[in-house]
């Protein structure tokens, strides 16, 4: 297959992530803000930022081997006898990840083939030789298997990894021919100018690299080429439907560039360590999490942890506190209703008396919704099938209350907040409420949760989206 340049324009498009790794600078000047988490340990992204190096260079040298071709190079492959031709690249690489890069790789070679070797300048008195000469240039795309693979309870040194590459590209070659025949008589029968009008190729393969040095890594590669093309041997003209391929067999090295320790390649993404080349035989240490201790395995460090006896499976939050999401005094681990706020003596459960709601405070809130939507969301639904339950067992009636936040005018907020009330109400009619024991009512803006949004570019998100809810009071 042969595309010349005037039917066919081939553009590449090389991804840019050049700002792709972690962080460990800082912060200074006006971080944290509210655009962070509120650590201090953090800062905008920079070049010199990065813990990785992810720029090399490659080359290497090796032989082509011509089959699925008129003409083989191998007796194997069909050819009179075993030839051997040379070839080089080199490359320039970017990692984007820990397990995928792209590579801009120039390809220079010689392949011989047939049955006799046309480079010695002797007559092939019993079949018909070739020899051809190509350059090419192309992207390949290259997988880091043993990241990609990796297991995270692989502890050996990281020397050792496995690459995938393929891509495609620009071939341009000089393919000459020497009939059979008692005298010397080989002669320039295709020739594709570099760059011109050449044709499209691909090749793909895998290499396996042992990392050397800090800096160097050295790698064999075995790539399969497919030209496209049946004149790339010698043996026709053009005109051909089918494609000489060749089989390239390497041995190469990659210079890294940078400063830091490591290419990101040879970072293991799945352990908080990463091996520095001049002691990867040394042995290694494990790493002390608690200097103080963890009396509860509850991943709280006793220095930090605020309740040192939380019992064994119970959620806790980051100072060690179980969680009780309903603060009804009972832990989500023995609340047998997480979400509805109830005694002791009931397990959390609410009573069939009214005393749980007391003098009309709200009994279930944290009903978000979305900006401008009234669409339940999944996350809610555990939710309003505890209130469903919850009023079916009660015997007063509830007031179903819609809010939302600041943005916008408060007419709008105010049919905004009937639409939420009515989607609630709805959705309890239809798991089982009788519509006679709930009321929809829309307060618009006028009942904020946080009423210091107003405006709400006062305050984060998370306080607006607090604000855009529904919640209950009983009548």
């Amino acid at each position: 297959m042969r595309l010349n340049l005037t039917s066919l324009a081939v553009a590449v498009i090389l991804p840019t992530a050049v700002f792709a790794q972690d962080s460990i600078k800082s912060s200074t000047g006006s971080y944290p803000n509210s655009y962070t988490s509120g650590s201090a340990n953090v800062s905008p992204f920079t070049q010199e930022s990065k813990r990785f190096n992810d720029w090399a260079i490659s080359a290497g040298a090796g032989i082509p081997l011509m089959h699925s071709a008129d003409l083989n190079s191998l007796k194997e492959f069909g050819a009179g006898q075993n030839l051997i031709g040379w070839s080089g690249y080199l490359s320039v690489d970017k990692a984007i990840s820990h397990a995928f890069g792209l590579k801009l790789q120039y390809d220079k070679g010689e392949t011989r083939q047939g049955a006799v070797n046309t480079k010695d300048h002797v007559a092939s008195p019993n079949g018909d030789a070739g020899r051809t000469q190509y350059d090419a240039i192309s992207i390949l795309g290259d997988l880091n298997f043993s990241n990609l693979l990796r297991r995270v309870d692989n502890k050996s040194p990281y020397r050792w990894a496995l690459h995938g590459y393929a891509g495609v590209g620009t071939l341009a070659y000089r393919a000459y021919r020497q009939n059979a025949g008692a005298s010397y008589n080989q002669q320039l029968v295709t020739e594709i100018k570099p760059f011109k009008a050449g044709s499209i190729f691909g090749q793909g393969g895998a290499g396996l690299k042992y990392r050397a040095s800090r800096s160097l890594d050295l790698e064999a590669r075995g790539m399969y080429v497919y030209t496209g093309d049946d004149t790339f041997d010698g043996a026709r003209t053009k005109g051909g439907s089918n494609s000489d391929n060749f089989i390239n067999l390497t041995l190469g090295a990659t210079l890294n560039l940078g400063k830091h320790e490591s290419h990101v390649f040879w970072h293991d993404p799945l352990q908080e360590m990463y091996y520095r080349a001049d002691v990867l035989a040394a042995k290694s240490q494990d790493i002390e999490v608690c200097k103080s201790g963890d009396a509860d395995n509850d991943g709280v460090c006793d220095d930090w942890d605020r309740q040192l006896d939380t019992p064994q499976g119970a959620r806790v939050d980051g100072a060690g506190v179980a969680l009780d999401v309903d603060l009804d005094g009972v832990i989500d681990l023995y609340d047998k209703c997480v979400t509805v706020p109830g005694p002791v003596e009931n397990n959390g459960c609410p009573t069939n008396s009214t005393s749980v709601v007391g003098d009309n405070t709200r009994v279930l809130e944290g009903i978000e919704f979305d900006f401008n939507s009234d669409r339940i969301l999944p996350s809610n639904t555990p939710i309003l099938n505890n209130a469903a339950n919850y009023i079916n067992s009660s015997a007063g009636a509830y007031n179903v209350i819609g809010g939302a936040d600041t943005t916008g005018t408060a007419v709008y907020n105010q049919r905004l907040s009937e639409r939420r009330a009515n989607t609630v109400k709805n959705y309890l009619i239809q798991n089982g409420v009788s519509s006679g024991k709930i009321d929809a009512i829309g307060r618009g803006e006028t009942n904020l949760k946080y009423p210091e949004c107003n405006p709400a570019s006062k305050c984060p998100e998370w306080k607006n989206r607090a604000n855009r809810r529904v919640y209950f009071e009983a009548k």
